[in-house]
């Protein structure tokens, strides 16, 4: 039986190869990642105190032989793009001699996969740390601590161990105000994992981790991390009030974004409290202008609205709309480029995350893929890239090379220069902020160095960029700071697209000079079948 651990926590890489992987971007500000590993810290925050914790990211930082040396154990995890290296990890502590822990997204939709690791912690933590905890204490080797589905209960959960973090390592920091999502899209596998009732945390629970990250000294962009902010919206309108409050009494430290459902557009009072609490961003599923796809994906949500008018809803409230769209659904019964580009550009969303379909483990979308015969065997392409370039991962309703088509079409005319500097133009326009952009160390400098990095980002990006800046100067200085910043994203996403329009090609080649093979079909064993039934 043993009291005392030393823990190091080794946070995975992420594929290089993503949508989400601003490097360019981080670059300006002096960052080495946009986000901070919020679940692995809340995790620390879980163990006993009396325990020594060393936390290792490695997307900022070098993992030593020293930081193995240190350790009596190594936890680590994460979500699929970052499968590789936490296999990595887990080779490396076996040869090595450590134990090691795995937890996270992945292990819990695919624990097989992982089978390699000392202890799986499945599912939600909270509730479940102690049992592993007692179980390392009295001298156990192995084992799996397996928590139910969306049933824990959030307020338990800790502060998280913020000063673990390097915070000038990253772009924003994360905090967590509910878990789950009311809604049912077949895709999705957030609600597999963590329900469809949405569990909230208390207000004072939320406040206190702003509490700690103000004592650290940390100002600027917080990201709330949680599924869909507002679905619990009668909780959400207790807890702004508070959030405007601290605010208030803060003198707006920070900068909020999150994510959303888009009938947020519908309730005017709670895009006012998000608004004057200083939201300033909600990401939308919007996934498809087609409503007939909206349906079929159990998006309802999404019908009997126009998303023009819900967007532009939005954006004057002052808060600006990152999107995501999917290409490669059952329903699509022709090119669907000319739509999603013509919705793209109606709505004025410069930054949109157009993916190609992918079937993530335990979705629905899974489970009736396979049941049909249509899911390809894993070639764990996924892992080294994302939705944008390894998705598709079963046969398609329509012929292969017209969704790729589409797909490339519609990220090659998004993501010219003259296209999204206009979305952020008009943006600009729209965008009614009440409160302007509080200035934090280093933000006159890394604007001087996109204006000395534009150029960079592709040809005739520079002249569109000054139009743009000239016009928000014009007609709404207030929302200067916020143009600025989807610029600066554009010299990540402006080379990014034409790198996927490129792999795209590619494909697209060995489709028409008969390279490319169906992959062999994942087969459902009977007690699978008998499930699906």
């Amino acid at each position: 039986m043993t009291d005392s651990c030393k823990v190091l926590m080794i946070f995975p890489l992420f594929n290089a190869g993503s949508f989400w992987n601003y490097k360019e971007t981080c670059d300006l500000t002096g960052a080495r990642y946009p986000a901070a590993p919020l679940g692995m810290i809340t995790v620390a925050a879980l163990l006993p105190k009396h325990w020594e914790v060393r936390l290792i990211n490695r997307n900022t930082e070098l993992l030593t032989e020293e930081n193995f040396a240190w350790a009596d154990m190594v936890m680590t995890g994460g979500m699929l793009p970052q499968r590789n290296d936490a296999l990595h990890i887990i080779d490396m502590c076996r040869a090595n001699g450590k134990p090691v822990v795995i937890g996270g997204p992945d292990v819990t939709s695919s624990p097989d996969v992982y089978s390699a690791a000392n202890f799986q912690v499945l599912g939600e933590a909270e509730e479940i740390m102690t049992d592993f905890i007692a179980a390392w204490q009295r001298g156990d080797t192995e084992g799996v601590f397996k928590a139910p589905m969306g049933k824990t209960d959030v307020t338990l959960s800790p502060t998280p161990r913020f000063d673990l973090l390097k915070l000038d390592q990253y772009l924003h920091v994360g905090v967590q105000f509910s878990r789950g999502c009311p809604f049912s899209c077949e895709f999705c596998d957030i609600i597999e994992l963590y329900g469809r009732t949405p569990r909230t945390k208390t207000n004072e629970q939320v406040l206190a981790e702003l509490d700690a990250l103000y004592a650290l000294g940390y100002r600027g962009h917080v990201d709330f991390v949680d599924d869909n902010l507002i679905g619990n919206k009668k909780a959400l309108r207790k807890f702004l009030p508070d959030l405007k409050a601290w605010q208030n009494k803060k003198n707006f430290p920070f900068e909020f974004s999150t994510e959303a459902s888009i009938n947020l557009a519908d309730d005017a009072d709670l895009l006012r409290d998000l608004s004057q609490s200083n939201f300033f961003a909600v990401f939308i599923g919007i996934e498809s202008p087609d409503t007939d796809t909206l349906v079929m994906t159990q998006k309802k949500q999404n019908t009997r609205r126009s998303l023009q008018q819900s967007i532009e809803t939005i954006h004057r409230a002052g808060i600006f709309v990152n999107a995501g769209f999917i290409v490669g659904f059952d329903s699509e019964k022709g090119s669907v480029a000319a739509g999603m580009v013509e919705c793209i550009e109606d709505t004025a969303i410069p930054v949109c995350m157009v993916g190609l379909l992918y079937a993530l483990p335990t979705t629905q979308l899974t489970k009736r893929l396979l049941s049909e015969g249509r899911l390809f065997v894993d070639d764990g392409q996924t892992q080294s890239g994302d939705q944008c370039t390894a998705g598709l991962n079963f046969e398609t309703k329509r012929p292969r090379r017209d969704v790729l088509d589409d797909y490339r079409t519609v990220l090659r005319t998004i993501y010219a220069p003259g296209a999204y500097f206009d979305r952020v133009r008009r943006l600009g326009r729209m965008l009614k902020r009440t409160r302007g952009h509080r200035m934090i160390k280093g933000d006159l400098r890394s604007f001087v160095r996109l204006l000395f990095r534009i150029h960079s980002a592709g040809p005739g990006t520079a002249r569109q960029f000054w139009r743009m800046l000239l016009d928000c100067a014009l007609h709404n200085s207030k929302a200067l700071p916020y143009v600025v910043m989807t610029s600066a994203l554009y010299l990540h996403l402006g080379p990014f697209a034409r790198q996927v329009v490129e792999e795209i090609d590619r494909e697209i080649t060995n489709i028409d000079q008969g390279y490319w093979k169906i992959p062999p079909f994942r087969t459902v064993p009977v007690e699978a079948e008998l499930e699906l039934a």
